[in-house]
């Protein structure tokens, strides 16, 4: 998942992220909700993992913000407070989950992974388009039913292009949604992945097209493509 972390602790955050990182996330972290929300609405996030006790607005606030405004990220949130009325007050405001202060690394990772799971039940564990299937749960792709070898980069534009048929994305935006902020990679770099694929799946009658001066398309297969 892309997992925005908004974390004033310089040194908690820098660990987090590295862990959430190594366990195949993308991550950026900010630390406040103002660059929060900034973030939020810039890129394409899938979970947040929120800290209660941020400065200025904090993050019961923040929250409450966000689903007022109809956005249905899942959030996490982190807290020192433990008090069964402040969970139930997290969780009242529209969280997912809630994790006290202090707590392994472990089940931050194992709590995330479940969130997840449950935002792939939700939507589908599967992306099927004609002979191609990518399985989210698994994060493994599929052509005619064999396994495609891909890197952890190629199968996450393959998604973001998958998860967007009979959508122009650009290049800027599968940058965005496959790296984090901090990565030095050019959008020049998208050409090299979406050619990759190109090569592994066009021989099944797949094709991303270039849009010129627009990005990438990806059209829903029909039964007559072969």
């Amino acid at each position: 998942m892309r997992v925005l972390l908004v974390e004033d602790d310089p040194l908690l955050s820098q660990g987090l992220t590295e862990t959430l990182r190594r366990v195949g996330h993308v991550v950026d972290a900010v630390a406040s909700a103002e660059q929060a929300d900034a973030a939020l609405r810039a890129g394409e996030i899938d979970l947040v993992v929120l800290d209660v006790g941020l400065p200025g607005m904090d993050g019961f606030a923040f929250l409450k913000s966000l689903r007022a405004r109809g956005q249905q990220h899942a959030v996490l949130l982190l807290t020192a407070r433990d008090a069964v009325s402040d969970r139930v007050h997290g969780l009242s405001l529209g969280a997912d989950d809630y994790l006290p202060k202090p707590f392994a690394t472990e089940e931050l990772v194992a709590r995330v992974a479940a969130l997840a799971r449950r935002s792939r039940t939700q939507s589908s564990r599967r992306i099927e388009n004609g002979p191609l299937a990518i399985d989210l749960e698994k994060r493994r792709a599929f052509l005619h039913g064999q396994p495609l070898e891909l890197t952890s980069r190629e199968l996450a534009v393959l998604e973001f292009l998958f998860r967007n048929v009979d959508s122009v994305v650009s290049k800027e935006r599968i940058l965005g949604a496959v790296t984090s902020w901090n990565e030095e990679i050019s959008p020049n770099a998208i050409e090299v992945y979406v050619s990759r694929l190109r090569a592994k799946i066009e021989p099944a009658g797949i094709r991303i097209r270039t849009v010129r001066g627009l990005g990438y398309l990806v059209e829903a297969w029909s039964s007559g493509q072969s």
